[in-house]
């Protein structure tokens, strides 16, 4: 046992803090609706009419809100992230009806 402690200790970086995050990581936390998760690459848009030219298929659409023109994205969309919103908003409703992942309330 203690050769292998001994091993295990060798073998650990002395320095164990976490690299900062960088431009392709970050956390968001918010309200999640429904029961699956899901992991792709962000779309961050802040005018939802330029989600129409920069979204591609299963990309996860990351915006303020969500409204009526953003409903013929979300078969092509594989999550979705907003900053505004409750469990009752436009895009906690079509998220579950749709059966995609959502994050509302988001902030991070």
């Amino acid at each position: 046992m203690a050769r292998a402690t001994a091993a295990l200790m060798a073998n650990l970086d002395a320095d164990a803090t976490p690299p900062p995050a960088d431009d392709e990581t970050s956390t968001v936390s918010g309200i999640g609706i429904g029961d699956t998760a899901y992991r792709g690459r962000a779309c961050v848009v802040r005018d939802l009419m330029l989600a129409f030219d920069q979204l591609e298929p299963g990309d996860v659409l990351v915006a303020p809100f969500t409204g009526p023109s953003v409903n013929s994205l979300l078969p092509v969309i594989g999550a979705l992230v907003v900053e505004e919103g409750g469990a009752l908003c436009h895009a906690a409703i079509v998220s579950r009806e749709f059966g995609i992942a959502a994050v509302i309330g988001a902030n991070g």
